[in-house]
């Protein structure tokens, strides 16, 4: 056995906090383990696997297009109301995933976490890659509306990888909040499933935030995901669509806000989940 090709562990006071962003790349294998075997577990012993990634934003986006664009007669911007549906349920869906995914992520590695060391931000971080996977994954059913209402979409489309951007950091900044929550308080387990459920009512998934009153606007836009929903929406619906930019911005600044203090506190809470978990 050639032990000079092995890694040499050295474990000294204060190493871990000085080098703890090396680490996250030093443990890159964990990773990418961490994540592909998420993304095989999870469609693992079902009857139509993948499919599954495609079927639930499918039947939602109808029932958001029959109950808001058919009986509610609401404005569709001038694009087909399944595309308008649509174009917000990928991003939706993506942080909802992600946020269930991260909040639970602890705890299923409960296990690794109290045997070895590595980063323990690798772990949240891994499963809002698995949720990313179905954001691709249901990103055909856009295409094929597309292709279906013969809608071409605008240069705004090539502005969309920012905005998947913005709708990682929000979903990865909550999901790091959830997840040392839960570790310690395992009540948790019950809020999210809330958070999510309320949180698709109150975000305009179903409908589009240019019907809220103006006066409302700015407050409507704390939630982080209006920012994120009307930006997809801008880039896919092309150029009848207008971005509100107060509205935007400060969104856009909450997502901030959540990503940065989402880190501090997983770092913060980190040293303890060995022992509480």
């Amino acid at each position: 056995m050639n032990y000079s090709s092995q890694a040499e562990l050295i474990i000294e006071a204060g190493r871990t906090e000085n080098q703890y962003w090396k680490d996250l790349w030093r443990y890159r294998e964990l990773f990418y383990f961490l994540a592909w075997r998420d993304i095989l577990v999870r469609y693992k012993q079902t009857f139509i696997g993948i499919a599954w990634a495609l079927i639930r934003p499918f039947l939602t986006m109808v029932v958001f297009t029959v109950v808001f664009g058919q009986l509610a007669k609401l404005p569709s911007e001038g694009a087909p109301y399944p595309i308008l549906v649509f174009a917000a349920m990928l991003p939706w869906q993506f942080f909802a995933n992600a946020l269930s995914e991260c909040s639970n992520s602890l705890i299923s590695n409960a296990n690794l976490i109290s045997k070895v060391y590595f980063p323990r931000l690798i772990v949240p971080a891994s499963a809002v890659v698995v949720s990313f996977v179905d954001f691709m994954i249901s990103g055909i059913i856009l295409l094929g509306l597309m292709a279906w209402y013969n809608f071409v979409p605008s240069w705004r489309i090539l502005t969309l990888p920012l905005f998947i951007l913005i709708a990682s950091a929000a979903a990865m900044g909550a999901g790091l909040w959830l997840a040392a929550l839960n570790v310690k308080y395992r009540d948790f387990r019950y809020i999210v499933p809330f958070i999510v459920q309320f949180g698709l009512y109150v975000s305009p998934v179903g409908f589009s935030s240019n019907i809220v009153p103006e006066r409302w606007r700015l407050l409507y836009s704390l939630n982080p995901m209006v920012g994120v929903i009307d930006g997809f929406r801008w880039a896919i619906l092309g150029s009848q669509t207008k971005l509100y930019w107060p509205e935007f911005l400060l969104s856009l600044g909450f997502v901030l806000l959540l990503f940065v203090s989402g880190i501090w506190y997983f770092r913060k809470m980190e040293r303890s989940f060995a022992d509480v978990i």
